[in-house]
């Protein structure tokens, strides 16, 4: 092998860590050609795990080693959120199929090779500006040695999770902004029944991290569903909530057919709401 490609070689070894996929236009920039690659590959030092991607080989690969790959190594502004990350805060280890799909939040749709990745999981996009304002969820500055400054990230109710072997810096929404974009999935992708069980166990909610995201929400359901189970659970940390900041809109919200109406949040809920707990 020639030394330049020797150096090529290093050059990987050094920056692409095992089991972080990457795509072939990452590669192209660092100057990897097509046949060098297919070297690689011929060789056993790189994997091909779907069409344009391309991985050291390791075990088999984790969605969080794909989410953490695409938040630095390919720089792309994705959250891990709504379910999934209450799940990964404890909260929702109770609910089924939890695992099965993972809950990505951003700007700008997640490339179309993750859909055709082996990781036992199905992904699903939200575009974050939909549901808030100011404050979307961002991954930037962000790399795996997790020095660089993450403030922005932090106003935005995002932290770094630590991941695997080498304690990755996974992004996920915080337990506020969780909820609040769980709650935006009712009563299309989840179930009344699922989130009374959620909003009942969080018990430590941060009022000082809820209330800006409160106010920055465009989600008027969200919000009220928010409300209804936080008072429903008659959670302390609710006392410390301005409400006069929230913006709750007006009128009536039908959210379940033949549903009875909650006269204070002016939203319908299942009939046998309480049976079911």
């Amino acid at each position: 092998m020639s030394t330049q490609r020797t150096k090529k070689l290093n050059w990987l070894a050094q920056h692409l860590p095992e089991g972080l996929p990457v795509d072939a236009a990452w590669l192209r920039t660092q100057g990897y050609t097509a046949n060098l690659l297919r070297k690689y590959i011929d060789s056993g030092w790189l994997d091909q795990p779907a069409h344009r991607v391309y991985v050291r080989p390791r075990a088999r690969l984790a969605w969080q080693q794909v989410v953490v790959s695409l938040q630095t190594l390919l720089a792309k502004d994705l959250v891990v959120g709504g379910r999934t990350a209450l799940e990964l805060h404890g909260y929702v280890h109770y609910l089924k199929s939890a695992a099965t799909e993972v809950y990505l939040f951003g700007p700008k749709l997640p490339p179309t090779w993750l859909g055709h990745l082996d990781t036992g999981v199905r992904f699903l996009y939200r575009n974050d500006g939909k549901l808030f304002r100011k404050l979307q969820a961002s991954t930037a500055p962000h790399r795996l040695d997790r020095t660089s400054p993450l403030e922005k990230a932090q106003r935005a109710g995002v932290a770094a999770m630590p991941w695997g072997q080498w304690n990755w810096p996974l992004m996920v929404s915080c337990p506020e902004r969780a909820v609040l974009e769980f709650l935006n999935e009712l009563p299309e992708h989840e179930s009344f029944h699922n989130a009374d069980m959620v909003m009942q166990g969080l018990t430590t909610m941060s009022p000082v991290r809820l209330q800006p995201l409160l106010n920055d929400c465009r989600s008027v359901k969200a919000k009220r569903l928010f409300f209804f189970f936080a008072e429903r659970h008659q959670h302390a940390w609710l006392k410390r909530i301005d409400r006069k900041t929230v913006d709750v809109g007006t009128g009536k919200r039908m959210l379940v057919k033949g549903g009875k109406l909650d006269a204070r949040h002016l939203i319908t809920v299942p009939e046998d709401l309480d049976v079911l707990r």
